[in-house]
């Protein structure tokens, strides 16, 4: 069975992300938190899921090379629309032409786990896609969302968790998905490995 195949000393997150650590908390009761040192690729040559696949396996990687025993998640969030890929906007003008090309479309919110244990050799790697569709948004609409959410560290420049009344009309598939971490799918692979006790109840 995969549960005596794999018994990680601990579970580190590679990711500074305060969303997706509060996603994790709802599964893990006890992980670690490392930021992976690395470059993330924003090559969108080959697709966006493409991209948050090479960038999650690359955080998770760079963390499983000094922590063997561990049970490493590396991950990585886009947004992509009418062909482009929108990753963290560089300042508030840019985080504005996003949102005014996000305006009264649907747009896919595409984000990749990689999962690594490298004493166990263990690999696994998905990417998880939901659809977004926003409101209409006027320049009004979009300042005054910028000036309760922070937008510069968020792909597409917006986040869903909060004042997402004032951009956002509806979601199909993963809620916490667009937040940075399909945390069902997760959930499932990780009893897969026979860790539901280390699992919580809020799950």
């Amino acid at each position: 069975m995969a549960s005596k195949l794999l018994r990680p000393t601990t579970f580190i997150l590679a990711s500074a992300s305060p969303r997706r650590r509060e996603l994790l908390s709802r599964l893990v009761l006890d992980f670690e938190v490392e930021a992976a040192p690395v470059e993330e690729s924003e090559c969108t040559a080959r697709g966006p899921e493409w991209m948050v696949a090479h960038n999650a396996a690359l955080k998770a990687d760079a963390v499983a090379r000094k922590a063997e025993a561990a049970l490493v998640l590396g991950s990585d969030t886009t947004v992509a629309v009418g062909g482009r890929v929108l990753g963290k906007p560089r300042d508030l003008e840019e985080a504005q032409e996003m949102l005014e090309l996000l305006s009264g479309r649907e747009h896919t919110v595409y984000t990749a786990v990689a999962l690594r244990c490298r004493k166990r050799a263990y690999a696994c790697d998905f990417v998880e896609a939901s659809k977004v569709r926003f409101r209409v948004l006027n320049a009004a609409t979009i300042k005054a969302y910028h000036a309760r959410v922070n937008p510069l560290d968020k792909a597409g420049a917006y986040g869903i968790q909060e004042g997402r009344e004032m951009i956002i009309d509806s979601v199909t598939g993963s809620v916490e998905n667009v937040m940075g971490l399909p945390i069902q799918r997760l959930s499932g692979i990780l009893k897969e490995l026979g860790l539901e006790m280390r699992l919580s109840s809020s799950e």
